[in-house]
């Protein structure tokens, strides 16, 4: 939880300025205490309990399949939009998730091991509950962002998640976030930044002008690209079989997107 704790340190003094300007501006539209409670309670849903759900659930599972489950979640936007709000789903949308969902399980197919895993459920369930509350956290965002603001919406959202995380951090732990080496502050400010801020407002934004299904059956492309960098970046070995994974996912991808851009036509 440390190197979380500090990514989330690090971020907060960006969502901070980023909200305390976006709600300065005379278009801001003014929230009432039940919009602040949702908002609070998003950001501590998506980047806080979500988080520490993962988090739990990978000391009895292995990452792959942790990954496997957690890209449930866009599943879990589609239903929840069709049973709650009645949202319609599209045949496109079923087409999507079958090429995103077969092409992630051909990725990982041969790196799960079950047999040796402890308290397997257990890790499952709990890499469930994570994808779950992500999946809310997208709904709500759709609700929100409309009257908020996408930039407002993200902006205090993540600063109540960042002070949830690092509560959470001081309350369990007793040991001190300055007794690391400097290039463990390097790389938490990199992926404040880079893996922390940056996603956030480009997620909202996403949702903002395709709804959250869409928005999140495009985000399965995320193990996709982690298995690509990991070719790139760390000399990891790239199979035939993750090939053909990497093509359904990205085939799901582009599907929702052609069809978005005729419905603009």
């Amino acid at each position: 939880m440390s190197l979380v704790a500090l990514r989330m340190l690090f971020a907060l003094p960006f969502f901070l300025a980023i909200g305390y300007f976006s709600g300065r501006s005379k278009k801001a539209a003014k929230l009432t205490p039940g919009d602040w409670v949702a908002v609070a309670f998003l950001g501590f849903v998506s980047y806080y309990f979500a988080a520490l759900l993962d988090f739990m659930g990978l000391q009895y599972i292995t990452a792959s399949l942790e990954r496997l489950i957690l890209f449930v979640y866009p599943t879990l936007v589609v239903i929840i939009s069709a049973t709650v709000y009645r949202k319609k789903v599209t045949r496109s949308q079923l087409i999507a998730l079958g090429f995103t969902y077969v092409g992630i399980a051909v990725v990982f197919a041969g790196n799960l091991d079950m047999t040796q895993q402890k308290n397997f459920m257990l890790g499952v369930l709990l890499i469930f509950g994570c994808a779950l509350f992500y999946a809310i956290y997208m709904i709500g965002s759709e609700k929100l962002i409309p009257k908020v603001g996408a930039t407002r919406f993200t902006a205090y959202a993540m600063t109540f998640a960042a002070l949830g995380v690092v509560s959470h951090y001081f309350i369990s732990n007793s040991g001190s976030l300055l007794q690391f080496p400097r290039q463990v502050y390097e790389l938490s400010i990199g992926m404040a930044i880079i893996s922390t801020v940056i996603p956030a407002f480009l997620i909202s934004a996403g949702i903002k002008r395709i709804g959250a299904s869409d928005a999140s059956i495009v985000a399965s492309v995320g193990p996709i690209a982690t298995i690509i960098m990991a070719y790139m970046f760390l000399n990891e070995t790239l199979s035939v079989t993750q090939l053909l994974g990497t093509a359904l996912v990205l085939g799901g991808v582009l599907l929702i997107s052609l069809k978005k851009g005729k419905r603009k036509d």
